[in-house]
């Protein structure tokens, strides 16, 4: 096969043999260079040639490459900077050429401009070219799904109260710098104590007592940043301040809403009134069964012999599992042009209706472990059903490797669209470990006989 001779003659360099990874995703770049158009929109949005300056912003491939080596050596853009300089093989991929190395601020300017649909569509680009080489065939398919959390501390109505005033504050602060005939008072001293005491406090009607006092401090805070965003601001920097001071006050406000009716009036507030973190709105409250609440998304996987990842859906909410097999076996389908034969999923996907689903679109055994009720496994024979049962135990191997070899137990990307993105550039690295492994096996065994 081309990419197995491809990588043999690439070993041939000393470089390249310590570093198979790099090796097998430079072969796959140099033999298709139109995987950098999926990119080139994302990238180049809003930047305009010019004949004149002086050239010295990085290509397109220059930044994919760059991007990847970044993930697959879990890097960050420091690191990544440092690394132009010290590690050969990094000049090498990123084909610096005796180029002065990109700062990391470039890098971060351009890869973070990289959209969740992009990367899935490189993500699928990856997984055919295993199916051509024969890693993989789609014949079997198996589901599961994690929670990846938001780099957020555990959310309380205390602790928000407290993020409130304390970022308020660095607000205010950094307009009093940019200008001194700005004036306000500093709330964090009396909120700091108040916030200690209730975390300390066990006692109902004390916890009740200090609320109100911190909600008092709360509301002065709240009043003082609306009365700031009424005055006009004459630098950049104040005007940008105020931006942000905009953005807050609705958050505070809402921080205070559901604190004074949980904490004060004893109300249940709905989730869909509640926010998680001031920082990172876009975090969900996420729920399985009787296992510890989690703060962050729900990603669902699907894999199949090969242990790559073959799709990778970064969700919002906490949808149900057995919501999320149908439109995944569509994706599948749709991407690859294959309909597996077998298909193996966890309990929790088990549904009548995804039963009827495969069978109409041709899947021939269907086994839903730990089911529940007169739902049955649908199977050529009671020896098929056990082995793609403890088949499907795997995914949650490929799951927890994911996890741990690129720390995605909490996500430290800020933003939503920045969240799917770390998610997906984990997915392609870990995949490129995962094809380079395959590879190397099989070159080994030629090589011995």
């Amino acid at each position: 096969m081309k990419l197995f001779n491809e990588l043999t003659l690439k070993f041939e360099k000393a470089d390249w043999a310590h570093n198979p990874d790099f090796g097998l995703i430079d072969v796959i770049l140099e033999e298709h260079p139109e995987y950098y158009d999926i990119f080139n929109d994302d990238i180049r949005q809003g930047c305009k040639s010019s004949e004149f300056g002086r050239k010295d912003t990085p290509t397109v491939e220059q930044i994919v490459r760059a991007a990847i080596y970044k993930e697959v050596k879990k890097l960050d853009y420091r690191e990544l900077e440092y690394a132009q300089r010290d590690s050969r093989i990094c000049s090498l991929f990123i084909k610096l050429d005796y180029r002065k190395p990109f700062s990391y601020q470039v890098f971060q300017k351009y890869i973070s401009r990289i959209s969740m649909e992009k990367l899935h569509k490189f993500l699928v680009e990856l997984n055919k070219i295993a199916l051509k080489e024969g890693l993989e065939d789609i014949k079997r398919i198996r589901q599961d799904s994690t929670v990846i959390k938001t780099n957020i501390h555990y959310p309380t109505n205390n602790s928000l109260i407290w993020d409130s005033i304390k970022e308020s504050n660095r607000l205010l602060s950094r307009l009093k710098e940019e200008c001194d005939t700005f004036t306000y008072r500093d709330y964090t001293r009396s909120a700091k104590k108040n916030y200690f005491k209730i975390n300390n406090t066990k006692s109902k009607d004390k916890r009740i007592d200090l609320f109100r006092k911190q909600l008092i401090i709360f509301t002065k805070s709240i009043n003082q940043v609306a009365n700031f965003l009424k005055k006009k601001a004459g630098t950049v920097k104040s005007i940008c301040v105020l931006l942000s001071l905009e953005e807050l006050l609705p958050l505070m406000r809402q921080v205070y809403d559901m604190s004074y009716r949980r904490e004060i009036l004893g109300e249940k507030v709905a989730i869909d009134e509640k926010i998680f973190s001031i920082y990172e709105l876009h975090t969900d409250i996420i729920v399985k069964g009787s296992r510890e609440v989690q703060f962050g998304h729900k990603v669902n996987f699907a894999g199949g012999k090969s242990n790559l990842i073959l799709d990778c859906q970064i969700l919002k909410g906490n949808p149900s599992d057995k919501k999320l097999y149908q439109p995944t076996m569509d994706r599948i389908i749709s991407n690859y042009g294959a309909i597996p034969r077998d298909v193996a999923t966890d309990g929790g996907y088990a549904w009548k209706e995804n039963v009827l689903y495969s069978q109409e679109i041709g899947i021939k055994n269907i086994v839903f472990n730990k089911i529940v009720g007169s739902l049955g496994n649908v199977t050529s024979s009671k020896k098929m059903a056990t082995a793609l049962k403890k088949w499907r135990s795997g995914m949650e191997a490929v799951i927890s490797n994911f996890k741990r070899g690129y720390d995605m137990f909490v996500c430290t990307w800020k933003g939503w669209k920045h969240f799917q993105a770390k998610v997906l550039w984990s997915a392609i690295a870990y995949n490129i470990r995962v094809m380079t492994g395959i590879i190397l096996g099989k070159l080994l065994k030629t090589s011995t006989t």
